[in-house]
């Protein structure tokens, strides 16, 4: 009798979902012991005017943070490990604190910053926020939160009266990822979202796929509809960024205009420093 007849065998299934789980073990662990060291940083990356691509609309700060060695891991490495954890808003948390430290330190800056709905709620974060609007009076009003849509749509009622009470400290909110999730359209007109981003699989070689051009069109002309800023993300080349010009974009996103950068020259460099002090 093998351990799969015993009735005694209580591990994964196969060997697949074992790496899996010895993967998002080893991922959550290096995770928490970045945050309990205080290794963690923003990486900024500029959104530009789509009809003036030399300006700078506002810039997104990106979480990430540094291995035992150094080496700069992004969120993407590690945010499906722990986004449905308390270490998923543990991050927020170091994100926001980030954040609102670099508004406080650049009085020109507008921000956004990303965070989950499961963090909504979540009283270590709200401190952090009250905090930072306590500090900087101007913060409220150069600070946007970033929420995805798939994220969004797991408590759309929690998520409005979220928005509708910081909304009343001047917080503008985008919607991340539009396009990617199963947005209920009887929800999206009750988010009341003041910037709209479309997702970066319909935008990559846009002027060349019919395809894409279509849906953006479609998913631009929604955002319209309910008055919001449109954002399309990872704008690669020119040509995609002037075709998106052309159909009603207002704002662009994408390596074409600056990769994310963890010191970028308008940031004091001490700044960056105390980001990875933050605990």
């Amino acid at each position: 009798m093998n351990s799969y007849d015993s009735g005694f065998y209580e591990g994964p299934a196969d060997p697949l979902t074992a790496a899996v789980e010895e993967r998002d073990r080893t991922t959550l662990d290096m995770v928490d012991q970045a945050l309990r060291d205080g290794r963690t940083l923003l990486a900024y990356q500029p959104v530009v005017l789509a009809a003036h691509q030399s300006r700078v609309a506002f810039h997104e700060g990106m979480i990430r943070i540094l291995d035992p060695g150094g080496r700069v891991i992004p969120a993407r490495e590690f945010m499906g490990a722990v986004e449905t954890r308390e270490t998923g808003r543990q991050i927020d948390c170091a994100a926001l604190r980030m954040g609102l430290a670099a508004l406080a330190e650049v009085p020109d800056l507008r921000l956004a910053i990303n965070m989950s709905a499961r963090s909504i709620g979540y009283a270590p974060w709200m401190k952090v926020l009250r905090q930072g609007l306590q500090r900087d009076d101007t913060a409220g009003e150069r600070l946007i939160l970033e929420i995805t849509e798939s994220s969004a749509m797991l408590m759309p009622d929690l998520v409005t009266a979220f928005m509708d009470e910081l909304h009343g400290e001047g917080i503008s909110f985008a919607l991340d990822d539009f396009g990617a999730g199963y947005t209920a359209f009887r929800y999206f007109r009750d988010f009341f979202f003041d910037v709209v981003k479309i997702d970066g699989q319909f935008i990559r070689n846009i002027a060349s796929n019919p395809d894409n051009q279509v849906l953006t069109r479609a998913l631009g002309s929604i955002g319209k509809h309910f008055d919001m800023l449109i954002v399309a993300e990872s704008v690669e080349c020119q040509a995609d960024a002037d075709w998106l010009a052309a159909n009603g974009m207002d704002c662009l996103q994408g390596f074409h205009f600056g990769a994310p950068m963890i010191h970028p020259a308008w940031l004091p460099r001490s700044q960056g420093h105390r980001q990875q002090a933050a605990k």
